[in-house]
């Protein structure tokens, strides 16, 4: 039998940053999966995943930190994996799907979707389970351990804001609440150059966009919010905020400077937000989730000099 999802895990990190929410005007807790197995909140959904199906070989489009945990996922159960990349991906995370054992497919988005292509490998390989990165009942499920642990904390949140790309941090963080019998609202962060998650809330059905969005936020260049997520999400996300690269090259360097810790562009969407809309979230109690901290460094080094 595989090791349980909880005895693997890392509990998320909880990180009080009085400076920083001196700066934003806000009494903020961070809960940071930067430091989780894989370096991000997606081996929660990867494990849970590759722990439950019976095939031996899994298919995913990534453009990084599912992948890489899923890779990771499947070298701990003896399983192999195949990983459908953007060619845009950060260096880093290519790099460390091939390091835990996985097999990258890189691809021209421009040229060819990570969906077609995977749609071919799913062809010439029909013995494989075909696995999203976020809209997967199993991946909602594994994000769901982050939001029993949030409301294990016991605390006052008036809110939780995390980074929305196709929905499953999200919906699991929602699940998760709910289950552990929390009403805490939970708001979106979302890229403004991808904001088809605000566009589907307001439509009221999901609307996507017209190709991978080429944000900052990596992990958030998804064309639409998954069918399952939005089953959760219409009614479960209390409101999504649309960020502007500019706010996210901003939230990682106040996040490095403020709370000395190295988030990603993506995993930076939640201090962005509040940069965003201050008065939205000003005196609040806010939980805010750093979904990660794997970032090229060099790009890393370019973030903080551009804005620093």
């Amino acid at each position: 039998m595989p090791t349980p999802l909880n005895e693997v895990l890392r509990p998320a990190a909880i990180i009080e940053a009085p400076r920083l929410s001196r700066r934003l005007g806000a009494t903020l807790t961070l809960v940071s999966e930067t430091f989780q197995r894989t370096g991000s909140f997606k081996f929660r959904a990867a494990y849970h995943l590759a722990s439950k199906v019976p095939q031996r070989h899994i298919i995913t489009a990534s453009s990084g930190n599912f992948g890489q945990a899923l890779a990771y996922a499947c070298r701990l159960l003896g399983k192999s994996c195949r990983v459908v990349m953007p060619k845009t991906s950060a260096r880093v995370k290519v790099d460390a799907v091939r390091e835990y054992g996985g097999i990258v497919e890189e691809v021209d988005i421009a040229v060819k979707s990570r969906a077609e292509r995977v749609a071919e490998l799913a062809a010439e390989h029909p013995d494989a389970y075909i696995a999203s990165a976020y809209d997967d009942p199993w991946v909602i499920e594994g994000n769901a351990s982050l939001g029993e642990e949030i409301a294990a904390l016991h605390s006052n949140f008036e809110v939780v804001i995390a980074p929305v790309g196709g929905g499953g941090l999200t919906a699991g963080l929602v699940t998760g609440l709910r289950r552990a019998g929390s009403a805490t609202p939970v708001i979106g962060a979302e890229p403004l150059l991808g904001n088809d998650a605000a566009r589907s809330l307001k439509a009221g059905r999901i609307v996507a966009n017209p190709s991978e969005p080429q944000t900052l936020a990596d992990g958030a260049r998804t064309v639409s919010l998954g069918r399952h997520n939005w089953e959760i999400l219409h009614t479960g996300l209390s409101g999504i905020v649309e960020v502007p690269e500019a706010m996210i090259a901003e939230g990682v360097r106040l996040l490095f400077e403020l709370a000395n810790l190295k988030a990603e562009p993506t995993g930076a969407l939640g201090v962005a937000a509040l940069l965003t809309e201050p008065e939205r979230f000003r005196g609040r109690s806010v939980c805010c989730v750093i979904s990660g901290g794997n970032v090229d460094p060099e790009i890393y080094r370019k973030l903080l000099a551009v804005v620093g």
